[in-house]
């Protein structure tokens, strides 16, 4: 498959710059696949579409304050964006695998500095984009990334430097049930539910159930093969409790939020359909010809053309049905990506 044929017309002006005042006040479109049908509903309208015994599979995963501003010795400003923690020393001292910018003048030793007290050195570099870089906090790192950590907003999503949508971005950029720290990009599909639309699926007998996948830099890397089938997926650490598989198991019908919770799932079922306990690493890429062998309905946002969260979409709804959904989605100015609308595939 030529990844060129899974491209898409986006006007730049509904690509979501903010989220809806009330998360549960966004749009969905309700997608059929057994016969096409398309239709639109706000998304509190969600539990009228899972019925008793149904189980909703959410992601848990707490999105980090990932983005660092730093300054060399000289003074030039360096960003930095944590992918993934190498090894903790202590409380204070931290090695993790980033992405600099601008990475041109850095070399393997150079210094970035946060305050007197609080600095980074660069070990070595990994690969043309990543490096590994020690961080000396003199206070906790959790409490280091608290102070001077940002939201890891993606580039899309414009911010002056403190303006007000940047410190909303804190909560809202976050899903009411996030609990273990450890992504850099949100599941978004989440950021859509209020505390009364699970309230309200689990008073009518929907289970309400978290697994675990900590967002990575390969959520949001770009495909740059030409055949679909030559992209590798970064691997990324996920976790399914014992407790968890069993309620899944037990559903005639699995709701997946977000396409992070699909791989999950995908990723830890068997050819019988059972989903085993897990706390592994996946690098699963899905994209049309993929047989989905757990997930029966998806909730999931509107995705970059050509991305590996398009594809997954195309391989769950179909080429042809996900290519009409979008042209209606943007005919009838959804808004889109991560502050954006949502699509229920049923």
């Amino acid at each position: 498959m030529k990844l060129e044929d899974f491209g898409y017309h986006l006007p730049g002006e509904l690509i979501a710059q903010t989220p809806c005042d009330l998360r549960d006040e966004s749009r969905m479109m309700v997608v059929r696949r057994k016969t096409g049908d398309i239709e639109f509903r706000p998304f509190h309208d969600l539990p009228e579409f899972a019925e008793k015994g149904n189980v909703l599979v959410i992601n848990d995963t707490k999105v980090i304050p990932a983005r660092l501003i730093g300054k060399k010795p000289t003074g030039g400003t360096v960003e930095i964006l944590l992918l993934s923690r190498k090894s903790e020393d202590s409380k204070s001292l931290e090695t993790w695998e980033v992405l600099l910018r601008p990475a041109k003048r850095v070399r393997a030793g150079a210094r970035i500095l946060f305050n007197t007290e609080c600095e980074a050195q660069v070990i070595d570099r990994v690969s043309e984009k990543k490096w590994i870089v020690s961080f000396v906090t003199g206070l906790t790192f959790a409490n280091f990334l608290k102070k001077y950590g940002r939201t890891p907003l993606p580039p899309y999503i414009k911010r002056h430097k403190n303006s007000l949508e940047s410190l909303a971005d804190i909560e809202r950029y976050q899903t009411i049930y996030a609990r273990f720290p450890g992504s850099v990009a949100a599941p978004t599909a989440g950021l859509h539910f209020s505390q009364n639309i699970l309230d309200t699926l689990k008073k009518n007998g929907v289970y309400v159930v978290p697994v675990t996948l900590h967002v990575g830099y390969g959520t949001f890397l770009p495909i740059e093969t030409d055949d679909v089938e030559d992209h590798v997926m970064e691997e990324e650490f996920f976790e399914i409790t014992p407790e968890a598989a069993e309620v899944i198991n037990s559903a005639e019908k699995v709701i997946a939020v977000g396409t992070t919770t699909t791989r999950v799932l995908e990723s830890a079922v068997d050819e019988a359909g059972k989903i085993k306990p897990s706390s592994a690493y996946t690098g699963l890429f899905i994209y049309p010809g993929y047989r989905f062998k757990r997930v029966g309905s998806l909730i999931t946002n509107f995705h970059l053309p050509r991305s590996s969260l398009y594809l997954l979409v195309c391989a769950f709804a179909g080429k042809h049905l996900t290519e009409r959904a979008y042209k209606d989605a943007v005919r009838n100015r959804f808004r889109f990506y991560s502050y954006g609308d949502c699509m229920l595939i049923l």
